[in-house]
């Protein structure tokens, strides 16, 4: 089975959860995801399931859209509500002064890895020195926001619809929104709403998934791999061209220079190729072995 699965991933369920039963539901080992979740989080999680997983690397990289919830008046110590409350203020905080300070968050900005993150420091996971009581140091990195827009408010809370980069902490982007209205602010909630060119829309429950996998027709929610790479054209070569290309061999082809999606005559998608001087090279192979 090799493919992409677009999953709507639930409240309270760790990515690595949900990639743990979608190994037994699809019977498949070979699964992995290109970007994680926290456990209060929802919505998109891209999923990839045999030879597919070779394709996790490229998907890493992709831009990401959130709605956020933004509480204001809240710190915490893992900057969401799921944390120890650090301090609690009554905030009176005007449309037009939450507009203004999100506008300085837009474009690129350096942000500090929260305590309760998966980053290394030292060989170790920062939750794991977190959960001692120990911070450390953090460098800042470079983010990309391209775009906060506040769509109104829920339950009290501030709803945020964020485009930004990989690498993007939205907790941490609550947090120091709050700090800079001087109020203190957390993450209420986070729902990922698009990945690269995949939507949430077009995503599925894992019930929908094991319902189908019950009536063996789970191949028919993958989308194929080589949909990650519809921006490259898509060029098919002759079948002595894609024996070379199956035993990783450069091979002639009449094209630009550039990145390809290399095709046998069947239809089949063999590789990622890059096209220099009439010679296509693999990047990466994708056909099953």
């Amino acid at each position: 089975m090799n493919g992409i699965l677009l999953i709507d991933k639930p409240p309270l369920w760790t990515s690595n959860d949900v990639v743990s039963k979608l190994k037994g539901v699809l019977k498949e080992r070979r699964i992995g995801h290109s970007g994680t979740l926290d456990p209060l989080a929802t919505g998109l999680l891209v999923v990839f399931a045999g030879r597919a997983t070779r394709a996790v690397s490229f998907a890493e990289s992709h831009d990401k859209r959130y709605t956020a919830g933004l509480r204001l008046g809240l710190r915490t110590d893992t900057q969401d509500i799921s944390g120890n409350v650090i301090s609690q203020e009554q905030t009176d905080i005007k449309d037009e002064e939450l507009d203004r300070v999100l506008s300085c968050f837009v474009g690129e900005i350096e942000q500090t890895p929260p305590m309760y993150s998966a980053v290394r420091v030292n060989g170790k996971r920062l939750y794991e020195l977190a959960r001692k009581g120990i911070e450390v140091e953090r460098k800042p990195r470079k983010i990309t926001v391209y775009s906060i827009e506040r769509k109104g408010r829920e339950s009290g809370d501030i709803v945020l619809d964020i485009k930004c980069s990989k690498g993007t902490y939205i907790r941490t982007l609550c947090s120091d929104i709050g700090e800079r209205l001087g109020c203190g602010a957390c993450m209420s909630a986070l729902r990922r709403t698009e990945a690269g060119m995949f939507s949430v829309e077009n995503a599925y429950t894992l019930d929908e998934v094991i319902r189908e996998a019950e009536i063996g027709d789970v191949s028919s929610l993958l989308l194929p791999t080589e949909s990650i790479f519809s921006e490259y054209e898509r060029i098919t070569v002759s079948a002595s061209a894609e024996a070379k290309v199956r035993n990783g061999n450069p091979v002639s082809f009449s094209a630009q220079d550039g990145t390809y999606r290399v095709c046998s005559q069947q239809g089949e998608f063999l590789a990622l190729g890059r096209c220099e001087n009439g010679i296509i090279k693999t990047i990466k192979s994708f056909f099953e072995v």
